[in-house]
This record gives C-alpha cells, structure tokens and sequence, in this order.
C-alpha cells in the first residue's frame, strides 16, 4: 500500500470527523434556538394547560378502558 494511498484515508477519516462536528453543532444551535433540551430560555419546565371537565372524564374513560383491558389479559395469562 503506498504512503498516498495511506494519507488518503487518514484524511479522510479526519474530515468526516470534523464534518460530524459541524453538522452535531449546527443541529445543537437548531435546538437551542427552537427551545429543545439545551435551551437557555431558563430552567422553568413548560406549564400544563388546564383541563376542561370533558377533556378530564374523556382522559379517566380511556384510562378506565386500558385497565379493563390489562385486567382481561392478565386473567387470561392466569387461565
């Protein structure tokens, strides 16, 4: 194998690195200016829009349904 051959892929190895880089740190900014995880909007967690009383008892049904449900199957992995 000849040393250009040898420099080629050293380089190459070293420019997707620093491509990787790049590209991790433009997506970082992305979510920091969006509001992600690593935002510096500050450390206050996102308030919880109040529930009306329909969107409460719809919300208790459905969870009233899923434990029916798992209630069935664990009686039928008993049987």
């Amino acid at each position: 194998m000849g040393f250009d051959r040898i420099a080629n892929m050293v380089l190459r190895r070293l420019i997707g690195r620093a491509v990787n880089a790049g590209v991790n740190a433009g997506i970082n900014a992305v979510a920091k200016r969006g509001g992600g995880k690593k935002s510096s909007r500050g450390d206050h967690p996102p308030q919880r829009a109040e529930r009306t009383p329909e969107e409460q008892a719809e919300r208790e049904r459905i969870r009233a349904v899923r434990q029916a449900r798992r209630a069935r199957r664990a009686q039928q992995d008993q049987s």
